[in-house]
């Protein structure tokens, strides 16, 4: 497997701070968004800037992309996933906000004028459970059933596809809206049940009830299993706060399997998670493998 053509950030560790920056792409000729994406290449390493088009982009420039399609809008007994496409998705990675913010406005200029930015939100990492990721702002441990290594590669990347997709990744981002009130009105006994995990030690609960949220992602349960590689950072913003919530997979099928059961479409029973949180946004994307140090075009003809 070619895990050096694959954007460096996407399999490693989260960082301390994240900016995410979606654009849409009103109306523009295809000249024109090459031209962004040219301006846009030397700017993007694939480790402190991870890249992905949306489907809009990709047929704006005549291309195809095997897998790649927009979301579907979910809606189950109780919960409601909304469809929110975007056309492009720069996540950018470092330990200074500062930085951050100045890599945004270059990128943000490269596009310009076909793409037009619509949605920046700033995540963080947040503490460290007892397995050594990052938590979730409900205090519990995110990533722990994030396959490993070998199986990470397996799992999050394009293979056997031939040149300028092979290293590529399918990813999906969804901004998730906590209401922390509701949460920490629960009994700690109630929340432990919600996620299906103790969130003193992270040990999972045999006994959690078939709602609990690690039950009704549990991968390995899916036919066919639904791996997927979480890359998700907490966000807040005035009394605002949640998560965005990344995957990264060889397909979004995993993904999309995974929600469909959260959403209650499988068997009826809707993830305890809706309790007291809502998915706010959520699109696809295509990771570009790299060429050479760059981003790897050839399956857009340029």
């Amino acid at each position: 497997m070619a895990i050096h053509q694959a954007q460096p950030g996407i399999l490693a560790p989260v960082p301390q701070l994240g900016r995410y920056l979606f654009f849409s792409l009103p109306s523009a000729p295809a000249n024109e968004v090459r031209d962004s994406l040219r301006r846009l290449t030397p700017l993007v390493d694939g480790k402190s800037v991870v890249v992905g088009l949306g489907p809009a982009c990709v047929q704006a420039l005549g291309a195809q992309i095997p897998g790649l399609h927009e979301l579907a809008a979910l809606s189950g007994p109780v919960a409601q996933v909304p469809a929110t496409p975007s056309a492009l998705c720069c996540w950018l990675r470092g330990q200074d906000r500062g930085e951050l913010l100045h890599r945004a406005r270059q990128l943000e200029k490269a596009l310009a004028p076909a793409f037009q930015l619509e949605r920046v939100v700033d995540g963080f990492r947040y503490g460290r459970g007892p397995s050594g990721h990052g938590r979730d702002l409900t205090g519990y441990e995110d990533g722990t059933e994030n396959p490993q290594g070998r199986d990470a590669r397996a799992a999050a990347l394009v293979h056997g596809q031939g040149e300028g997709m092979d290293g590529a990744s399918l990813m999906a981002v969804q901004i998730w809206t906590h209401d922390l009130d509701a949460f920490e009105a629960m009994p700690p006994a109630a929340q432990d049940d919600m996620i299906g995990r103790r969130r003193s030690d992270n040990e999972e609960l045999d006994e959690a009830p078939a709602s609990a949220h690690v039950k009704r992602t549990a991968q390995e349960s899916f036919t066919p299993e639904a791996f997927v590689l979480r890359r998700s950072m907490p966000w807040a913003e005035g009394s605002q706060a949640g998560l965005v919530f990344v995957a990264f997979g060889k397909s979004l099928d995993a993904f999309e399997a995974q929600m469909r059961r959260m959403a209650g479409l499988e068997d009826g029973i809707t993830d305890a998670l809706f309790q007291i949180s809502q998915p706010v946004t959520s699109a696809s994307f295509w990771c570009p493998p790299l060429r050479d140090g760059q981003l790897d075009w050839r399956r857009l003809q340029f």
